[in-house]
């Protein structure tokens, strides 16, 4: 007779993010090592790539200042895709290369490519490296770190390798320049959530294009939906699980929400895609409603010229993001998720948080709360710095950079090439904090707490 599934089993971590512990202190103080171990190893990334990149051998006809291939550098392996110069031109075919490693790297994750080796050679990982992974991809505490990066590693080159073949056919019917080349690096720089292009217009010039743009669009929500529904889909059709989990039904359908509401928000409130034909119309909204909520930072529309309601659309979306373990970046829409949950049924009266009739931990609550707080105060510290030193800026378009570089989307209101040195400087901080993951920089730089707990009166008006 098969025994009922435990209430562990039962509830996979809402954030998907790490196995169950009694205490949010445990949590973070098991976090903490492995939160530093990444950062300084995306930072290890950023300054070989920064050196690669100030080769001349990388460069076209013109000079890249030290400063701007620090930002590509910065910007590719953070899969952010905001750049001061036009990558296209002042690149040549070896710094597109490198460019697209570091996209590559830095959308798989730190370690990844190198535990899959190891895991080539052992049949299990060591502990450093399940603990580093786990930091890096926040998994259910039933998924194997072994398992779940042998399924990331063959499901990102299967995908981008069909991803590729599918964007040559299209590039190639529209008379596209180098059409291997281009398909090979969108493909990579859409499943990496990147939006690097090789184009100064984006995807503006292919707006009409169905094809090409629904390609992008499987991509992008391919690698921005997590690899924890690639590795419950490859236990599933294994015979190793008899449904998908928890933390999988949580991000399909947050998914599916946000980009329908965005699309259909854009679709009646923007100016710009009223005059074109219906078809075309839902096409465009639903493309920048997708790029945004999964932080791959492709535009068809001019961003400059959108409306102030489209704007709080596409910040709601930055904002919130991808899901966990995946390319994306943002809060993560699990985490938003829990906390949508929390107001749900506080303003309930409930004793205990669920979502979708399950319950949900107080440790994810926790961790989702600090989420948020830590990306409110990331953003007002970078704004704060971007008003004192971007004067011709607009407070729109500021707003917009300092949340895309932080979300590692990638749009702009054009503004990123006429930044400061200074103001650079400070949405490079960004997006290496968006990459890392606000609460893992912030696990990465605190030091934990030892004092014990004072026995008095402990209560705060709220």
């Amino acid at each position: 007779m098969k025994l009922p599934m435990s209430f562990d089993q039962a509830v996979d971590a809402l954030k998907g993010a790490l196995p169950i512990k009694e205490t949010t202190a445990e949590v973070t103080r098991e976090r903490a090592g492995p939160a530093r171990l990444l950062m300084f190893g995306y930072l290890s990334y950023i300054i070989l790539g920064w050196i690669l990149l100030s080769l001349p051998l990388s460069h076209g006809e013109t000079t890249v200042s030290a400063l701007d291939n620090l930002f590509v550098a910065v910007s590719a392996v953070s899969t952010t895709g905001l750049s001061t110069v036009d990558i296209g031109t002042n690149y040549n075919f070896i710094g597109q290369i490198v460019i697209l490693i570091l996209i590559q790297f830095g959308g798989l994750g730190y370690m990844t490519l190198s535990s899959f080796a190891f895991l080539a050679i052992h049949t299990n990982m060591s502990e450093t490296q399940e603990k580093t992974t786990r930091a890096a991809f926040p998994l259910p505490h039933d998924m194997t770190p072994a398992f779940f990066i042998r399924s990331v590693v063959f499901f990102t080159f299967a995908t981008e390798i069909v991803g590729a073949t599918a964007l040559y056919v299209f590039f190639r019917l529209y008379g596209v320049e180098d059409a291997l080349w281009s398909a090979i690096f969108h493909s990579i720089s859409a499943f990496c959530t990147a939006g690097f292009a090789l184009y100064s217009d984006s995807f503006m010039r292919f707006s009409d294009n169905t094809g090409i743009l629904l390609v992008i669009s499987a991509l992008s929500i391919a690698g921005s939906m997590g690899f924890i529904i690639i590795a419950d889909a490859v236990r599933r059709f294994a015979g190793r699980a008899s449904h998908f989990g928890f933390t999988s039904k949580v991000i399909l359908r947050m998914t599916t929400i946000l980009i329908g509401f965005g699309t259909l928000l854009i679709f009646l409130a923007e100016p710009t895609v009223a005059s074109l034909p219906p078809a075309e119309r839902l096409l465009t909204s639903f493309f920048q409603a997708m790029t945004a909520s999964t932080t791959v930072g492709f535009n068809t529309i001019d961003m400059s010229t959108i409306s102030n309601a489209v704007i709080m659309v596409l910040l709601v979306l930055m904002v919130i993001g991808a899901s966990p373990s995946g390319t994306g970046g943002g809060m993560k829409t699990t985490s938003f998720a829990a906390l949508i949950a929390l107001v749900r049924s506080t303003l309930k009266g409930r004793d205990s948080v669920r979502f979708f009739k399950r319950t949900v931990p107080d440790t994810q609550l926790n961790l989702a709360a600090t989420t948020l707080c830590c990306y409110l105060g990331c953003i007002c510290v970078a704004l704060f710095i971007l008003f004192l030193t971007e004067f011709g800026a607009s407070f729109n378009a500021l707003l917009f950079e300092a949340v895309s570089a932080l979300g590692t989307v990638g749009l702009s209101h054009g503004i990123t090439g006429d930044l400061s040195d200074l103001g650079k400087l400070t949405i490079i901080g960004l997006m290496i904090i968006g990459r890392l993951g606000v609460l893992t920089f912030g696990l990465a730089l605190a030091i934990p707490d030892e004092t014990r707990e004072e026995e008095s009166d402990n209560d705060l008006a709220i």
